[in-house]
């Protein structure tokens, strides 16, 4: 669940729980917890097609003195955009409270998890991701927001073929390598050409295990590639796409060529 502005809210059963709560005349007090150890998705980037949605899983520990007990208190993880976790430009809460394990007294370990809906993200809502945490209070809903518990990469997923002609080929001719690189629009839930890119032609001569760079080209305004190399052996062209910081990387499937 994404909110926009000043977000205020946890969603799910966290946020279920913070507002089916008797009315109180001054505001309680909220949880004495802190978050430490956030990690989301294991630290790796959470990438997203254009129609796809994403279950990560968050781990965190909580501590807290031995006067506020974990079993009054629910906790989850926050990813937001901006300065605060509470109030957000955007915000992506746990699916619901963390299940948490006592280490001891004061310490506990816990893990949640986070759904990411394609549909909910605009395009411009790719790069980094800072972490955060809330904790509620069962009774009061009294809620503590914790920010700058780390980072995560939000990435848009790329798409790149590849088609090597002619084939076959004869030794000393010319192969033609054509292809296309898109890249997710979560808005619209389809494949937008992703122009101006450097992407590298590569081959893999045939009985050997890895590819080396021909060339490096730029992809045009509609994502089209187009390169000509020599024919010399039998092998494999694909295109490579590193990725940029709002982009995963990519390699289009190779399309093997008989040289004769």
């Amino acid at each position: 669940m994404r909110i926009r502005a000043t977000a205020a809210a946890v969603s799910g059963a966290l946020a279920l729980s913070a507002l089916a709560v008797p009315g109180a005349h001054a505001a309680p007090a909220a949880p004495n917890v802190t978050f430490s150890h956030m990690k989301v998705n294991g630290g790796k980037a959470i990438t997203l097609g254009a129609t796809s949605t994403v279950k990560v899983e968050a781990t965190y520990t909580v501590t807290h003195p031995t006067t506020v007990p974990m079993s009054g208190v629910l906790t989850g993880p926050v990813l937001y955009r901006g300065s605060s976790a509470q109030y957000a430009d955007a915000q992506i809460a746990g699916d619901g409270p963390g299940t948490c394990t006592t280490v001891d007294s004061t310490t506990a370990n816990c893990r949640a998890a986070i759904t990411i809906p394609a549909r909910e993200l605009y395009d411009s809502d790719a790069g980094t991701w800072k972490q955060g945490g809330v904790a509620v209070d069962k009774k009061t809903g009294a809620a503590t927001w914790r920010t700058g518990l780390g980072t995560v990469p939000v990435r848009r997923a790329a798409r790149l073929t590849a088609d090597a002609a002619p084939e076959p080929v004869r030794k000393g001719g010319t192969v033609t390598v054509t292809g296309r690189l898109t890249r997710a629009d979560w808005p619209h839930g389809t494949w937008a050409a992703f122009g101006g890119q450097s992407v590298r032609l590569q081959f893999r001569k045939a009985g050997s295990g890895a590819y080396t760079t021909v060339k490096t080209l730029t992809s045009s305004a509609n994502g089209a590639l187009r390169a000509t190399v020599t024919a010399r052996s039998d092998g494999s062209y694909r295109f490579g796409f590193a990725g940029t910081s709002t982009t995963s990387a990519v390699s289009a499937p190779g399309d093997h060529v008989d040289v004769r």
